[in-house]
């Protein structure tokens, strides 16, 4: 399946605040039956404190290679949850040469991928207040989306529904790079109406063709002609980064941004593999298709430092 995704800078008018005073994670803080004006005052002060770590040069380094046109995001899995999994997928995004990795919006998995990696950490869900306790554990970026696993349960989000889980994660994280994965089941115009203001990133997945009709390099081709359709028609529709995803391989990464996208997602392709060595070898391929530098990347932190 093929997904785009649209990221837009925050607005600047509300990078005082991180997270507002309606989030549940600030009742911690409050003191027993609390007024109204009381909760709101305590929310301003603690999530004016935490934008203030949040500074303008983090959010330019998570969106400095979709700037450039050359992203590579890794992704583990909207519902993985296995530490050892995901820790070789953060390690094969570090030590292959991606920008960023996408993981389950977990506290526990981000502060795990932190340990293995400086790159920056971007998590998924579909629950907007899944997401503020993950920021607080150190995530730079976050996700709607993936949708794959909730297709298989019948499960199909309609363009409504997608803008109101938009503008809530909006709401309640307005200064934090926010990316919305926009499925295949919908029309291009319906993928296209989005605004900027509430956007940072614009994710798109196109559908899968179910019989490949080529082996080799033209059936990955093949099989990666909905994504690149619609990388073409999005990034001409909207004026945000577009990123997308599935069916795309070392072949047809670079064709993506040929076609107008600003960077291109990996999952299934690297998180299926077996073990860290074989994900390594493929997030480097894919990588070296798209001539990304390995000096832009930090130091290894993990996983044995395992050498590039």
């Amino acid at each position: 399946m093929a997904h785009l995704s649209l990221l837009a800078p925050a607005p600047s008018s509300s990078s005082h605040v991180l997270i507002q005073h309606k989030s549940h994670l600030l009742l911690h803080f409050c003191p027993s039956t609390p007024s109204p004006s009381t909760k709101r005052k305590a929310s301003i002060s603690l999530t004016t404190t935490r934008a203030s770590l949040s500074s303008s040069n983090t959010k330019a380094s998570v969106l400095k290679e979709f700037h450039n046109g050359r992203a590579l995001k890794i992704i583990s899995g909207l519902h993985n949850l296995n530490k050892e999994n995901v820790a070789s997928v953060v390690t094969a995004a570090d030590q292959g040469g991606a920008t960023h990795v996408d993981i389950a919006c977990d506290p526990e998995l981000v502060k795990l991928a932190i340990g293995l990696t400086s790159l920056p950490i971007c998590v998924s869900s579909v629950d907007p207040e899944a997401f503020p306790v993950a920021v607080e554990a150190g995530a730079q970026m976050v996700e709607i989306g993936n949708y794959d696993s909730f297709y298989e349960m019948g499960r199909l989000f309609s363009p409504e529904q997608i803008l109101d889980l938009t503008k809530e994660t909006r709401r309640i994280l307005p200064s934090v790079t926010l990316s919305v994965t926009v499925p295949h089941t919908l029309s291009l115009p319906d993928q296209s109406c989005w605004n900027k203001k509430v956007l940072t990133l614009f994710k798109l997945k196109g559908g899968n063709l179910l019989i490949l009709q080529n082996p080799g390099v033209l059936g990955l081709i093949e099989k990666a002609t909905p994504t690149l359709a619609a990388a073409y028609s999005i990034s001409r529709a909207v004026q945000i980064p577009v990123m997308c995803s599935s069916g795309l391989s070392a072949v047809t990464a670079p064709m993506a941004l040929t076609a107008g996208a600003a960077g291109v997602g990996v999952g299934s392709a690297v998180n299926k593999l077996n073990d860290v060595v074989a994900m390594i070898a493929q997030v480097k391929s894919i990588a070296d298709s798209l001539k990304l530098s390995t000096s832009y990347f930090p130091q290894e932190k993990g996983m044995g430092a395992l050498k590039r």
